[in-house]
């Protein structure tokens, strides 16, 4: 069967775990706090998921006014699955809703660096982080 990529369908908190605890992003998400879970995904403004029938494989979650920047905070494809173009298509397809020239900015978990600039992405020395405690 082939995937089905799908933009803002609802997704559960558990499958959205699940396919955290299936990919490598799940080492740096908080996977036991609910609550956080359940806002990273009530307040993301653009979801593209992929599906393997009714079995989410792959996400990209991002918050955007998709005219002048996107930031795609969650870019997962469940381990099982990865090599097969999904994360690069849901890369296009995130790009697909957005108007022209709108920037799409990431931070890359470490183990992913490589994996950008092939698909386009310049590296930025202008990112700062703040977290609040």
């Amino acid at each position: 069967m082939p995937f089905s990529f799908r933009k803002n369908v609802r997704i559960s908190v558990d499958e959205f775990r699940s396919l955290l605890e299936r990919s490598t992003l799940g080492e740096r998400r908080p996977l036991d706090n609910q609550v956080c879970l359940e806002g990273m995904l009530e307040h993301a403004n653009l979801i593209i998921s992929v599906w393997d029938g009714e079995t989410l494989v792959g996400i990209a979650r991002s918050m955007t006014d998709f005219h002048y920047a996107c930031y795609l905070s969650d870019l997962a494809v469940d381990s099982d699955y990865q090599r097969q173009g999904l994360g690069q298509a849901l890369l296009k397809h995130t790009a697909d809703a957005l108007e022209a020239g709108c920037k799409i900015i990431l931070i890359a978990a470490p183990s992913a660096n490589h994996y950008y600039e092939p698909l386009g992405f310049e590296r930025s020395e202008r990112c700062w982080v703040y977290q609040k405690n």
